[in-house]
C-alpha cells in the first residue's frame, strides 16, 4: 500500500513527461498530447528506446499500455485501488519475443526487478508529495 491520495498517484503515473524526475531508471519520456487510449509515448530505460501505446484508461483505476523494443513486446498493466488512507497499486507486465525465449530465467529476473523498483520509486515520489 502507498500512503498517498489516489489523485497524486494517478498524476505521477500518467504524466509521462515527468517520469524521469522520479523514476530513476527512466532517462527520457515523452507523450505528445493527452494520456488517452491510442496515444503513443516514447521513453528510454536501461539503454532501450521504447514506444508504447496506451490501450485503455479508467481514470484513477486502471490502465494498460505496451509496445515493442529490441525484439521484445511488452504489455504493462496498472491497477489502483483505494484502501483506507492509501492506495494499493498492482502492476503486471509480460514480455514475449526471441530474446525472452532465449533466456527466460534472466529475462524474468530483469522484469521482476524492474517492477519492484518502479513501484518503490512511485511510492517514494507519491509519499513525498502527500
Amino acid at each position: 500500500m502507498i500512503g498517498a491520495p489516489i489523485e497524486t498517484l494517478w498524476r505521477l503515473h500518467t504524466d509521462i513527461n515527468a517520469w524521469p524526475t522520479w523514476q530513476k531508471a527512466i532517462d527520457r519520456a515523452h507523450l505528445e498530447g493527452a494520456f488517452q487510449p491510442g496515444a503513443a509515448f516514447s521513453w528510454e530505460t536501461y539503454n532501450l528506446t521504447i514506444t508504447s501505446t496506451v490501450y485503455q484508461v479508467e481514470p484513477h483505476r486502471h490502465t494498460p499500455w505496451g509496445g515493442p523494443s529490441e525484439g521484445i513486446t511488452g504489455i504493462h498493466s496498472w491497477t489502483f485501488t483505494p484502501v483506507g488512507d492509501g492506495v494499493r497499486v498492482d502492476t503486471e507486465e509480460s514480455w514475449s519475443g526471441d530474446p525472452v525465449t532465449a533466456d527466460v530465467a534472466s529475462m524474468q529476473a530483469a522484469l521482476d526487478g524492474s517492477l519492484t523498483a518502479w513501484l518503490g520509486h512511485l511510492r517514494d515520489a507519491a509519499e513525498r508529495l502527500r
